[in-house]
């Protein structure tokens, strides 16, 4: 019998125009949703309950607003929500946020963590190798798929190709699309999960040693080209091999 916990964490939607105001980016109309890596890490969780019994918890850090993603989740399998948050917080840095969870991961009892490779939001990828790391416990990072039988068997790429690797416990593991198909809710599972309670604590988090100071909107894109002739061929290869990079 195992105790899962899989990392979830509430996002912009990765198709919300981003509008940058003031030096800040403005969320106050886009729609939030669970970030999509962390959704084949729930996959990833839900096999290893299937294969080895135990429960799975879905654990996140935020305010109320993000018990939407924990009830989501709940359709998709999960057991159990919990959610950390404490109002004196404002923005928390990775090293922050990792403390928090290690102490919640830590006090839950889990002997392996599932997350994304990476939130949506930020793209860092740090919150595998933090976590495990102060936990000291072994870390895998982008695989791509899971296996459990005689252990856990992953598969995450290498250069050149990808590799089988065994994983001892306990673990924090954070996975990549790859051949991980993500479950879609029956009627049963929404049903359950509007019911679900989430259960919510509260930690002491290290002050944030990092701010962002700045936010700006990325350059915008140069008009294209047009070539209609010919005798542009050879300029049309230039580019795409000089600037383009694709040949």
């Amino acid at each position: 019998m195992s105790e899962i916990v899989v990392l979830v964490k509430r996002v912009p939607d990765t198709n919300a125009r981003i509008v940058v105001d003031g030096g800040k980016v403005d969320l106050s109309m886009v729609k939030w949703v669970m970030s999509p890596y962390d959704e084949f890490a729930i996959e990833a969780a839900l096999r290893h309950r299937e294969a080895t019994g135990g429960k799975v918890t879905a654990l996140t850090l935020g305010s109320a607003d993000s018990d939407k993603i924990l009830k989501d989740a709940k359709a998709i399998g999960v057991d159990e929500l919990v959610r950390v948050w404490d109002d004196s917080w404002s923005e928390l840095d990775s090293n922050s946020l990792q403390s928090v969870l290690c102490n919640v991961i830590s006090g839950l009892g889990a002997q392996v963590v599932y997350c994304g490779k990476a939130a949506a939001d930020t793209g860092a990828g740090s919150t595998c190798p933090g976590v495990a790391e102060r936990l000291g416990w072994a870390s895998i990072s982008n695989i791509t798929d899971v296996s459990f039988e005689g252990g856990i068997k992953v598969t995450c790429p290498v250069e050149g190709g990808s590799a089988k690797v065994s994983v001892p416990l306990p673990a924090v593991i954070s996975c990549d699309k790859g051949a991980f198909k993500v479950r879609k809710p029956n009627v049963k599972g929404i049903m359950m999960a509007k019911r679900a309670q989430v259960e919510t604590l509260s930690e002491t988090a290290p002050a944030a040693t990092v701010s962002v100071v700045n936010q700006s909107p990325p350059p915008q894109k140069p008009e294209g080209k047009k070539y209609n002739s010919a005798d542009s061929a050879g300029e049309v290869a230039r580019l795409l091999r000089d600037e383009a990079n694709v040949i």
